[in-house]
């Protein structure tokens, strides 16, 4: 395979798994294009290197023995947004859907190939180098206020009764998103360009768990929603100060 020289990134990275054969064949794959691959071979070295160095991307194995991907990748969330890419042996939808909640950016089998790992690799240090630009241009010089949830965007934070809501980056981004745009039905594609600025296929349906989380968060029934309204096949919106049910 040539590698071009306008595909060099030096995006610096970690892999942690417990198989250190798939770890050195990601790292002969991606290190020639300019991507610095670090290794940890279990949870909570992994843990310890995601948290003290500086990565802009984590490939995480959710079975590890002793401390597992999921446990690491909880951890890190009440630290850290570094975009994580989780891998699963299975490919089960519980996996899936357990690390999508708790704020992994996307998965992958380990059946994966090289260029589809190169490609998610891309879509998810993209959307998070976006998001934060994106989100903030949205919301710049506004503190947003609907009853008793609030929105500071300067801080990144929203509260409910003026207590702090312990949101994911993505949750966080959702909502901002959503309550920028009050009485506006967006689309899931929508949502997920909002937030991410994505470039790849990357599980459109994944914006439904985060939905359901933050809604969780938010004390919001979607049978009688204060907040975020299901618009069937059309996506969602955000109601609360509008005359919607």
């Amino acid at each position: 395979m040539e590698h071009q020289a306008d595909e060099r990134s030096d995006i610096k990275i970690l892999i942690v798994d417990d198989d250190r054969k798939l770890c050195r064949l990601v790292a002969d794959y991606l290190d020639p294009m300019g991507y610095d691959v670090d290794a940890a071979h279990n949870g909570i070295q992994g843990l310890d290197m995601i948290l003290s160095g500086d990565y802009q991307a984590v490939i995480l194995d959710v079975m590890m023995p002793g401390m597992d991907g999921l446990e690491v990748l909880k951890r890190v969330r009440q630290a850290s947004d570094v975009p994580i890419l989780m891998l699963t042996a299975r490919g089960e939808e519980t996996d899936r859907i357990v690390g999508l909640e708790m704020g992994a950016d996307d998965y992958l089998p380990k059946t994966f190939s090289s260029r589809e790992l190169l490609a998610r690799l891309r879509a998810v240090t993209r959307r998070h180098a976006r998001a934060g630009h994106r989100v903030a241009s949205q919301t710049a010089d506004r503190r947003l206020a609907f009853g008793d949830l609030g929105i500071n965007p300067d801080a990144r934070l929203a509260t409910l009764e003026g207590v702090d809501l312990d949101l994911t980056p993505i949750e966080y981004d959702l909502l901002v998103c959503l309550a920028g745009a009050p009485g506006r039905v967006l689309s899931r594609d929508q949502l997920l360009d909002a937030v991410a600025g994505r470039n790849y296929e990357v599980f459109d349906r994944s914006v439904d768990v985060h939905i359901s989380s933050l809604r969780r968060k938010l004390n919001d029934n979607p049978r009688a929603p204060r907040f975020i309204k299901t618009i069937r096949t059309a996506g969602y919106m955000f109601i609360a100060g509008e005359d919607e049910p």
